[in-house]
């Protein structure tokens, strides 16, 4: 009968016990939510901590990316203008009216003085034509001519046409044949005054009137000559052993010319010269 009233007890032990069981302490005051708490950790980019973003007043300078520099401009390039081109070129100081013929077989260095003097005045009225005064003009160049056989020379020739206001003049001998085309071409141009060319190895006087060429002669050094302007006092009669006279003002191939001015002979009158075509060659401008 005594232990009977101890059952209710223990029933009432084992109940508060399975309650107890259902609610977990976890310190004493302490409230546990059964709901897990979040992460507060942010997940960061691969490579790297993520940029903050400046707060506003915030002291620190942000660095803005600078654009790449420009590439300089290029230099003005010069384009060099292109090598010029030697052209045809021609000069010729011919008149009507300025052809003389020698009058007697041994007057050629007169006339070719009274032709020179033709040339040379552009104005056409005042041409030296006249037989009296060739004589004279030959009785001049003989005096002024030493050792020539009692004629007149280049050296004579050279003199009179200094002395009576067409020089000065000066006799050249140039070695090669081209050479003394060009030379004679140049003078031309340079002083606008005829050319002496002592033909036949040195036995007869031509004037050489003008030239044709390819280039200039005041602008290519290396111009050549094409074409040679004479005047032959002697036309229309020419010579049996050197070949006809060509009529006055023709144009002549270096070639034609080429069989009648030659070389001239050793001598005496030259013998101070070397050897090579003889030119009485215009130098400078006329004095006075």
């Amino acid at each position: 009968m005594t232990g009977a009233p101890a059952r209710p007890f223990l029933w009432l032990v084992v109940v508060a016990t399975i309650l107890t069981g259902c609610t977990p302490s976890s310190g004493a005051g302490e409230i546990v939510s059964a709901r897990p708490q979040a992460s507060i950790t942010a997940t960061q980019p691969q490579g790297g901590p993520a940029p903050s973003s400046p707060l506003p007043g915030d002291s620190q300078t942000t660095t803005q990316p600078q654009a790449a520099p420009a590439p300089p401009s290029p230099l003005p390039t010069t384009i060099p203008a292109p090598p010029a081109v030697p052209q045809p070129f021609a000069l010729n100081l011919y008149q009507e009216g300025d052809f003389v013929p020698q009058y007697t077989f041994e007057w050629c260095v007169a006339a070719s003085i009274q032709m020179a003097h033709n040339l040379v005045d552009a104005t056409g009225g005042g041409a030296w034509t006249a037989s009296a005064q060739q004589g004279e003009l030959w009785e001049m160049a003989r005096a002024r001519s030493s050792d020539s056989f009692n004629g007149a020379n280049p050296f004579g020739w050279a003199q009179v046409l200094t002395e009576v206001g067409m020089g000065p003049y000066k006799v050249v001998s140039v070695a090669l044949y081209d050479d003394a085309l060009r030379t004679a071409a140049k003078a031309i141009t340079e002083t606008g005054r005829p050319v002496g060319l002592v033909m036949w190895s040195g036995r007869h006087a031509w004037v050489m009137s003008g030239f044709e060429s390819m280039g200039d002669p005041r602008v290519f050094a290396d111009f050549s000559v094409t074409g040679v302007r004479v005047l032959d006092p002697l036309y229309p009669y020419g010579s049996g052993q050197w070949g006809p006279s060509p009529e006055p003002n023709s144009l002549v191939s270096p070639a034609q010319l080429a069989t009648q001015f030659v070389v001239r002979e050793p001598r005496r009158w030259s013998s101070q010269l070397p050897t090579g075509y003889l030119l009485v060659l215009p130098v400078g401008a006329v004095s006075g």
